[in-house]
């Protein structure tokens, strides 16, 4: 049938006609005002929308804004938004730590109430469906010009092999040489000293002490409390020989820059009754880590700064969903903060240079190739601009059968004003891997994000060419990335500048979730602060504006890996079938999402529907839950259809 514009469009085409008629007597305004109209009027026509697709606010209640800067999809189809404080000083000093569940079906809002502060955590699926979350805020940064009470690290040694000691918070150090007096500000539990024993000579040799850190501050304010040495420092309120046994130790103790400060507390998250559950705490502290799932199930923990606000000197652990519990991994290696970080399909690790900044700028910045069981790590090289990695996105193409990957844009380290244009390739399955320069983007981007899509695209928003959007440096771009041809194109573009704490996620339909963004300045000036993005996009892309999509109507909810299963599907896929795929839901921070993954499914044309295929590789195809998706001859995809892989 023969498209026929509606009244409000032709109502809108003519009102743009008469101010274009009109504005070259009234002068820029008019002309402004033309343009915009027009520019609405052109994005809105069906024919626009089947090739650029189209963006639309998500209408969300006042009372459910949050800065979101967390987001998961889960096996109910909603999706979790999560702020913890949100980057607000002013809500982590009130305990207002903030999650929101959506619900894309019915735009339905859930306040969830938060019990720590999971600012700056990080998160993954588990094979249960629940989502793991680790880690967040202990602490905010302060810059040196407003810490106005020296502090630092405080190492405290307990020398009694028969109990740990517990320090509560408040607990005053006194130094033996210097007499200045620095608080705790929270509880520290040190664990008793370990007997070492000779069995040569049948005797016990001494008493390695037991360890505990801690942050504290000088008890008033002032430089003439900074401390320029180490000193041994007696602590108050023990008596006996718990005085005797317990002592700290700290090296300076300054007015220097303090960095945001991690927790150990971890979370799982339950969809099915929608609320965070504690689980044991992690071994370390951790603020801006990456959470992995590996092949046998466990999640690895790596990064982020410690409970004192440095950088975790590769210390790595392993969470086991059927225990709960959590363990220190014999593999060491040290990584900036957020590395992107994803399972191989042979259970090696690939870690792409992709980070979030924090850290040496010369310490375990390389891409590369991980065994975690031997700690070989095999350096990949050919990465271009490999000092504009902060802030970069990595993506694993489609399938993942192919273990190619892609890196996105990127930036120097810290507040550099250096972005990168280039998009990094490598191919795993090579001999010897190595990056070659993929297409570019138009301009230097950082904090790109980068969707997968079902019919095996991938989509790229937003980011910023300065840091967090200074100067009025927001790309209101996006573009759609064909792996097979290695080209970019535009497609429409975004009415929001998207750069730090943004991220977006494939929504169960087939649509495009983007959120947050976290600019330092309000005005191309430099001179306003910035607001945090609250309000939250949809991208429709391109191929859900064709006439007809398949339907999958009817199928298992659980297929084995290495099985077969046959699933009803009709709509467009009536006549032939293209493709299916299983797609593993993201769960995405600091476009940073080492989740998301295309499974190609072997597929053939059934009588009612189709018959799939699941590969039997436990790397390939972690544990978990995913969406079917099923293409017809010409790409459209069916809505994701919810299966678990046990």
């Amino acid at each position: 049938m023969k498209y026929r514009p509606s009244r409000r469009t032709r109502r809108l085409a003519i009102s743009t006609a008469v101010v274009l008629a009109l504005a070259g007597a009234n002068g820029p305004w008019l002309y402004r005002t033309a343009s915009e109209r027009y520019h609405e009027y052109k994005i809105n026509q069906p024919d626009y929308k089947a090739e650029n697709g189209h963006w639309d606010f998500l209408d969300v209640p006042s009372e459910y804004r949050i800065n979101s800067i967390h987001a998961a999809l889960l096996h109910t189809g909603k999706v979790l938004l999560v702020a913890g404080s949100g980057n607000n000083q002013k809500n982590f000093d009130a305990k207002k730590f903030e999650s929101v569940l959506w619900d894309p079906k019915t735009n339905g809002f859930k306040m969830i109430p938060t019990p720590k502060d999971m600012f700056c955590s990080g998160h993954t699926q588990l094979p249960d469906g629940k989502l793991l979350i680790a880690g967040g805020t202990n602490r905010y940064e302060k810059l040196a010009g407003d810490v106005t009470k020296a502090g630092g690290l405080m190492i405290v040694h307990n020398e009694n092999p028969d109990k740990p000691i517990t320090l509560p918070a408040g607990t005053r150090f006194t130094g033996k040489e210097n007499g200045k007096t620095f608080v705790s500000k929270d509880p520290l539990l040190v664990e008793k000293a370990k007997k070492v024993f000779d069995p040569k000579t049948g005797k016990w040799l001494r008493n390695d002490p037991g360890y505990g850190r801690i942050y504290v501050e000088a008890k008033e304010s002032g430089k003439e409390y900074e401390t320029g040495t180490e000193d041994n420092y007696r602590i108050q309120g023990l008596g006996g020989e718990d005085s005797r046994n317990t002592y700290g130790i700290a090296q300076k103790l300054a007015l220097d820059k303090k960095d945001f400060q991690g927790i150990k507390d971890a979370f799982e998250f339950d969809p099915v009754a929608e609320k965070y559950v504690k689980i044991d705490p992690m071994n370390e502290a951790r603020w801006y880590p990456t959470v992995t799932t590996l092949a046998d199930g466990k999640l690895l923990a790596v990064s982020g700064l410690d409970e004192i606000g440095q950088i975790i000197p590769g210390k790595n652990e392993t969470y086991d969903p059927e225990t709960r519990t959590w363990k220190y991994t014999e593999a060491v290696r040290k990584f900036p903060t957020y590395p992107a970080i994803f399972l191989m399909n042979n259970g090696k690790l690939f870690y792409s240079g992709s980070n979030s900044g924090y850290g040496p700028a010369d310490v375990g910045r390389d891409p590369g190739v991980w065994d975690l069981k031997t700690n070989k790590f095999d350096k990949v090289p050919g990465l271009s601009d490999p000092d504009l990695m902060e802030t970069s996105a990595t993506v694993r193409l489609p399938p993942a059968q192919d273990e190619k990957f892609m890196v996105i844009g990127g930036g120097g380290v810290g507040e550099s004003e250096e972005a990168s244009e280039k998009s990094r390739l490598v191919d795993l399955k090579e001999a010897a891997p190595k990056f070659r320069d993929g297409a570019s983007l138009a301009k230097g981007t950082r904090y790109p994000s980068a969707s997968l899509l079902p019919d095996d695209s991938v989509f790229v928003t937003g980011g910023s060419s300065d840091y967090r959007g200074r100067g009025g440096s927001n790309v209101l771009q996006a573009r759609m990335y064909d792996p097979k041809t290695d080209a970019y194109k535009r497609v429409a573009d975004p009415r929001v500048g998207r750069n730090y704490h943004s991220g977006s996620l494939l929504l169960p339909d087939g649509r495009v979730m983007i959120f947050g963004s976290d600019s330092l300045f309000a005005d191309k000036a430099n001179t306003k602060p910035g607001v945090f993005e609250q309000r939250i996009e949809i991208y429709t892309p391109p191929y859900l504006y064709r006439d007809a999509r398949p339907v999958i109507s009817g199928g298992p909810k659980r297929i084995e890996r290495g099985a077969t299963a046959e699933f009803e599907v009709g709509g467009s896929v009536s006549g032939s079938v293209g493709t299916a795929k299983l797609m593993r839901p993201s769960a995405v921070t600091h476009v940073t999402d080492v989740e998301q993954r295309t499974v190609a499914l072997k597929v053939t044309k059934t009588a009612g529907g189709v018959s799939v295929t699941v590969p039997k590789s436990r790397a390939l195809v972690p544990s978990g839950w995913y969406m079917l998706f099923v293409t017809d001859a010409v790409g459209t995809p069916s809505e994701g259809y919810w299966v678990e892989v046990p």
